[in-house]
């Protein structure tokens, strides 16, 4: 698999950017359903994702649907310093996001430390024996610098840094039931010559979930939609859509504090009363919410300055106050914060390793279109599991959360409590997909059935799972949600799956494909679907689990194997006896598989040679359009209903002799209904062949 990672400039003026490039990197995690950028200046997602929908995530779940959870947040560090209050922040309320030089963006990087990458993938470009996850983010950054590194640009209202030195590792996985989450592992060092004391650490972050695909708001109006909430019991602050996109979102965001490590001690709820008994101060988690930049003083009033901040970290709001909970379960343009602490003191020199949770779920249907019944514990089903595996992996072999390794839990026997242990399914299966006239030939490999599992040491496979969506499902704003699973083949003779086995889709024989020299042992076919139509296909592997380590059953990927595919004719190689033509015919506006603005239609043109260029008239000559079509390339990258509905390009599959068009001129203007000619010209031959097509209303 070979993965992204993309470096931008965050909303620099022009004449900055060449300044700042020397300092400033910004990357993108999108190994799973998860996609989140990250920054060198402390700061997490991407404030821009708004006013850019097919650039690259911000806080995006699931990745390429358009569902945004987050316009911007950063990490806070707060203490008193020789008796003065300071707080550290990479990002605050601020209407563009991160800003060169402005107040409250006081983390940088030194010149040439970029976000480096690795992965425990042994197919990625970034493979690396020292990687955590299938894909680590790894950055360096501190408060310590006035001025921004390879800028004269003074960072305003920086008076007071703390001298915090921190090293982040931002870990993702592609595991089906994993790939919900990005878990931020940070280690923070006081490099000042001053102890801090009554320390605090958090997030703040403005959670804005909407369907950027689809939301046509401005301004704050684009924001003043959300509600949220705290869920005490997995430390985590969340935030919904209550009135911005329904029917379109139906997601949450949530931010989860998973861990704190400070002198040998495992700093944390579970541990409080340890540590209060030992003299320390009872650690807590706290959680606020402000509305965007309402200086006002008031309990919902945005921090002014580092002693109001200060205030916000050590003290959080009272969730018990059912006022509260259901106030902010209706709309507003609020801000989250969520905090930890506080430590006695970080002595000069001394470390502290935090671990930050930032977590994506559906949110299950209440029968509610706004409010508080829309975030009942039933809508929280699916984010209240994911933030359990959030916590599990941060957990690794404490299985009781204690921060010590007690009897049995030393998985791998090496006498040391590792964190980031989860157990494996079976490997993703390689897939190989076949389009057809009315036809999905699915072929897949046997290699998940050698698999053994790292936490039981067992090979413990079980089975195949298909999954495919209907017609018409890839206009939701999920359509992953939409999967159904259409076959399942497992081991016979036992307890588990359907006992089938495998001869109906084993193949006599392994075969390969031209240029790929993977062997598939497996092929099921999908008959009589609708050419023209989006399919998305889904082939993972599962494996039993194991009762006595009380790990369920698990499966693989649902992101490697994830496929979007379109039926519909082949290559034509002999066009004189293959009529060239175009569906549907004639084409009414607002056709069943169109988006909702013209920019989102389409119709196909078929029975195309493999090179082509097509060609659309009026009845009185003038051209309307021309279109390329090469079969080997073809992806549907020049109209935006691929653009919107139909996922990542390069996990599309065409069928070769089909191209779609959007029914705009090569202006992108919108055209009139009425009777329309083309000719289809085949670049190898230099013959060419013309039809007509009408468009209605």
């Amino acid at each position: 698999m070979k993965m992204k990672l993309i470096f931008v400039f965050a909303l620099l003026p022009a004449f900055l950017q060449g300044w700042a490039q020397s300092s400033f990197d910004r990357g993108f995690i999108d190994v799973g359903q998860i996609g989140l950028s990250l920054t060198n200046a402390g700061t997490v997602g991407w404030p821009d994702v708004r006013n850019n929908p097919q650039g690259p995530p911000s806080m995006e779940y699931p990745l390429n649907s358009g569902i945004e959870h987050l316009f911007e947040g950063g990490l806070w560090i707060g203490a008193k310093v020789n008796g003065q209050t300071a707080v550290s922040t990479a990002s605050v309320d601020f209407p563009t996001g991160y800003t060169t030089g402005a107040s409250g963006f006081e983390f940088t990087a030194e010149i040439g430390q970029r976000i480096r990458q690795r992965s425990t993938l042994t197919n990625s470009d970034y493979f690396s024996f020292d990687a955590v996850s299938h894909q680590d983010m790894v950055m360096d950054f501190s408060d310590r610098n006035a001025i921004v590194p390879g800028t004269s640009i003074p960072i305003d209202n920086h008076d007071l840094p703390l001298g915090a030195q921190v090293h982040l590792e931002a870990y993702a996985w592609n595991f089906s039931f994993a790939d919900f989450f990005v878990i931020l592992d940070i280690t923070i060092t006081n490099t000042s010559t001053s102890a801090w004391d009554s320390v605090y650490f958090g997030y703040w972050t403005d959670m804005v979930v909407r369907n950027i695909n689809v939301a046509t708001d401005g301004g704050a109006a684009f924001f003043n939609k959300g509600a949220g909430g705290y869920i005490d019991s997995l430390y985590a602050i969340y935030a919904f859509d209550v009135t911005g996109d329904p029917g379109y979102t139906n997601s949450y965001g949530a931010s989860q504090f998973l861990g704190l490590e400070w002198r040998d001690r495992f700093v944390h709820p579970n541990t409080a009363a340890d540590l209060v008994n030992d003299g320390f101060p009872r650690p807590g988690v706290n959680a606020n919410f402000w509305v965007f930049r309402q200086f006002d003083g008031s309990q919902f009033g945005a921090p002014a300055n580092d002693i109001e901040r200060y205030e916000k970290m050590a003290k959080g709001l009272n969730f018990k106050d059912p006022a509260l909970v259901e106030m902010l379960q209706n709309p507003s343009n609020r801000t989250q914060l969520l905090s930890f602490g506080p430590l006695k003191s970080v002595e000069p020199g001394e470390t502290v390793k935090l671990a930050w949770g930032f977590v994506c779920a559906r949110q299950l249907e209440t029968g509610a279109a706004t409010g508080p019944e829309m975030d009942t514990r039933y809508a929280q089903t699916e984010l209240r599991e994911h933030l359990g595996w959030s916590q599990r992996t941060y957990f690794g072999e404490d299985l009781n959360g204690n921060g010590k390794l007690d009897h049995g839990e030393d998985i791998d026997g090496d006498q040391v409590l590792d964190r980031y242990i989860l157990p494996e399914p079976p490997a993703d299966p390689k897939v190989h997909i076949v389009s057809e006239d009315g036809k999905i030939k699915i072929y897949w490999d046997a290699a998940a059935e050698e698999s053994i599992d790292p936490v039981s040491k067992i090979k413990d496979f079980e089975g195949y799972r298909i999954y495919r969506t209907n017609p018409g499902d890839d206009r939701q704003a999920n359509l992953d949600k939409e999967l159904n699973l259409i076959a399942q083949f497992d081991m016979e003779d036992n307890e588990i799956g359907f006992n089938n086995g495998f001869d109906a889709v084993r193949l006599n024989e392994p075969v390969t494909f031209e240029g790929d020299t993977t062997a598939y042992s497996y092929l099921f076919e999908l008959d009589n679907v609708l050419n023209g139509w989006q399919y998305e296909i889904v082939v993972t592997a599962f494996d039993r689990g194991n009762r006595e380590l009380n790990i369920p059953s698990l499966e693989s990927s649902f992101v490697a194997n994830s496929f979007r595919v379109w039926t519909g004719t082949p290559v034509n190689e002999s066009p004189t006896a293959q009529e060239i033509g175009v569906y549907p015919n004639p084409y009414i506006i607002n056709a069943a598989w169109d988006g909702s603005t013209p920019q989102t239609r389409k119709l196909y043109f078929y029975n195309l040679p493999a090179r082509c260029e097509i060609t659309v008239y009026t009845v009185s000559g003038d051209v309307v359009a021309v279109i390329d079509h090469d079969a080997v390339s073809y992806r549907g990258e020049d109209i935006q209903w691929f653009a919107n509905f139909g996922g990542a390009a390069e996990k599309r599959i065409t069928p070769g002799g089909e191209h779609a068009w959007d029914i705009l001129t090569n202006s992108k203007q919108t055209i009139t209904q009425g009777l329309y000619l083309f000719t289809v010209k085949d670049l190898s031959t230099g013959v060419s062949y013309s039809g007509r097509f009408a468009v209605l209303k």
